[in-house]
């Protein structure tokens, strides 16, 4: 793919800072999320959290008193050391208090954390499933669900410095309050020490965001490149054809990319922080200086010295950490942002009406002058397509690569909508059913149906995944396709794990996997069939059995063959010919023989090969 070298970050996906502050609107909505998730651990998490941002300053200020208490009684004439080993007691308690509270809060955020992650997984896959197939297959609404979908780490993180800002935020207070008590100048060093480093943080923060949101598809690249070079699928051609070297270079060139933009990013991130940090450190030791000249001069205890050095070092480590965080919530709210933009996306249904769908088929399907082009495209698929489909008819769709015979049934599927023009069931317009219910209509097999890496029966049931427990009904639908011959040579049988992915998985050859693949149009047993060139890694002979067994199968049942195949073809009620998006014939195989025209050719050519 073509691409200007070198490149920085896309103007498009450039994040300001006023956009890196305005994602944080959906931290209220995310914290939603997480109370739905688990009412129960969230408030535990959150008494917790309370009770950690007190012990600091509560540790601080008995070991003022016991520092104190230790200074009076060395110089008293009789010490009673009652109070101060009472003091030590509190203060050996309130740490050991303070490692359980810590320990607490780690538990109840990886709990909440990890069933936050499959709520929001589950979210994204029940989302995906809502959108039509025509955005799923748009790049930039790939891009999209891709950020979506791989920020579930990113988002658990998030939850945990959110919470943990709350936490650090009521800790700072505390600290503050003692500061100003005893030393309110203080606050001026301190603001000094953390205020540039933050603003630094920040801005480089959006900035990575910037360039990891531009580069979403060439991440993608990056990704599949990786997969092709190095799985069993492919290996077979990379070695055969020498792409060893193809790939490689390809992955270096578009990596090495990514990263002379990303370390000259992490190299300004670095020197800027180191400066500002030097600057930070200068402010404390400013402080400590000051708290030390006023000990000296006896403005304050011995006492004061160590509450005081203690909570300026811890209150410029929390302010600190606060502001990273604070940062890392900016940069994650962005990937938030992402998530509910996707998760918001309106399925808007053509229609407000929803018809009840018939109880059964007794007119058809008619096509009424359907043109059909892909989305930001002006190639039109389909020009004007115009035909019937009888109820229990037995329909074939023959022509060229290319003709718009798979694009027929994407569009009979509700897959896509027409450009223009409309397909009628029972004489309604099928976009006036439900679409979940229309399409429950269909069993339907496509020349690139997914090989699932699931056991034999479970990928037999995916025809019909409610009936998974139903044995019966999956070795008739095995021994339908003739899939019952494949399953007999496994050693496992219906409980074989196919795939090479998992533990003891079986490969298995084109053919076998599409009988495999037919079984699940008849565990469906549905109203209306398509097979979408589902026998073409079959031989001859099987491809033959496989499709008289399916003639006798379906009778009554409207159903639609697409094959290459015209021994195959032949078998059809009637045959649709497209060419170039139109339709050229319609009739029987007698008939369309005796036209003349494109079937009659391609048919007389492909029975000369095989003699």
């Amino acid at each position: 793919m073509p691409r200007e070298t070198p490149r920085s970050i896309k103007d498009d996906n450039k994040t300001s800072l006023k956009k890196s502050f305005s994602a944080l609107v959906y931290i209220p909505r995310f914290f939603k999320e997480i109370w739905r998730t688990n009412k129960r651990l969230f408030v535990a998490s959150a008494v917790c959290r309370l009770i950690g941002a007190l012990l600091p300053v509560a540790i601080l200020w008995v070991g003022k008193i016991i520092i104190d208490q230790i200074v009076l009684q060395s110089a008293a004439e009789t010490s009673d050391l009652t109070a101060l080993w009472t003091y030590v007691a509190i203060e050996f308690g309130l740490i050991i208090l303070s490692d359980l509270v810590s320990r607490a809060i780690s538990l109840t955020d990886s709990l909440l954390g990890d069933t936050y992650s499959i709520n929001s997984s589950v979210k994204i896959i029940k989302k995906t499933n809502q959108i039509d197939v025509s955005l799923l297959e748009d790049s930039e609404f790939y891009d999209k669900m891709e950020r979506a979908r791989s920020q579930t780490t990113g988002r658990v993180g998030l939850m945990s410095n959110a919470l943990g800002e709350v936490q650090s935020l009521i800790s700072i207070v505390t600290l503050v309050a003692g500061l100003i008590y005893f030393e309110p100048y203080l606050i001026i060093l301190l603001v000094l020490s953390i205020i540039p480093s933050f603003i630094n943080e920040i801005w480089y923060s959006q900035q990575q965001y910037s360039l990891a949101r531009g580069w979403t598809s060439e991440r993608r690249e990056l990704d599949y490149l990786r997969f092709i070079g190095a799985n069993n699928q492919t290996a077979k051609e990379i070695k055969l054809f020498g792409l060893t070297d193809f790939i490689v270079e390809r992955f270096k060139k578009l990596s090495l990319e990514y990263y002379e933009l990303n370390k000259k990013l992490s190299i300004k991130r670095s020197a800027l922080g180191f400066l500002f940090n030097l600057l930070g450190t200068l402010s404390y030791y400013g402080a400590y200086i000051f708290i030390i000249y006023r000990v000296i001069s006896g403005a304050i205890t011995l006492g004061e010295l160590t509450f005081l050095s203690g909570s300026f070092n811890r209150l410029t480590r929390n302010l600190q950490e606060f502001f990273s965080k604070f940062t890392r919530i900016t940069e994650s709210a962005l990937y938030l942002k992402d998530y509910f933009e996707f998760i918001d996306i309106s399925i808007e249904p053509l229609h407000t009406e929803d018809m009840a769908l018939p109880n059964k088929i007794t007119i058809g399907f008619e096509f009424r002058n359907v043109h059909f082009s892909y989305p930001d495209s002006d190639h039109e698929i389909l020009k004007g397509v115009s035909f019937k489909i009888e109820a229990g008819e037995k329909m074939a769709f023959v022509g060229q690569n290319g003709a718009g015979k798979t694009t027929l049934t994407k569009l009979l599927l509700r897959f896509y909508e027409p450009t223009s023009g409309e397909i009628l069931l029972e004489g309604i317009n099928i976009n006036r059913f439900k679409k979940d219910e229309y399409q429950e209509f269909f069993g339907v097999i496509f020349q690139d149906f997914y090989r699932y890496e699931f056991t034999v029966k479970e990928n037999i049931a995916i025809g019909d995944i409610d009936a998974l427990g139903n044995q019966k009904k999956i070795e008739d639908a095995a021994q339908l396709s003739l899939a019952d011959q494949v399953i007999a040579e496994l050693k496992n049988g219906y409980d074989q794990q196919l795939g090479k992915r998992f533990y003891k998985g079986q490969e298995l050859s084109g053919g076998q996997w599409q009988k495999i693949a037919l079984a699940r149009a008849y565990m469906k047993d549905a109203e209306v069939m398509i097979l979408d060139e589902p026998t073409s890694a079959l031989d001859a002979k099987a491809e033959s059995e496989v499709f008289d067994r399916f003639i006798g199968l379906t009778k009554g049942k409207t159903s639609i063959i697409i094959s290459h195949r015209f021994s195959t073809v032949r078998q059809a009620d009637r045959i649709l010919v497209l060419d170039e998006g139109r339709v050229l014939e319609l009739g029987t195989h007698n008939e369309l023989m005796g036209n003349g025209l494109l079937y009659s050719e391609l048919f007389t050519l492909q029975a000369e090969g095989y003699q």
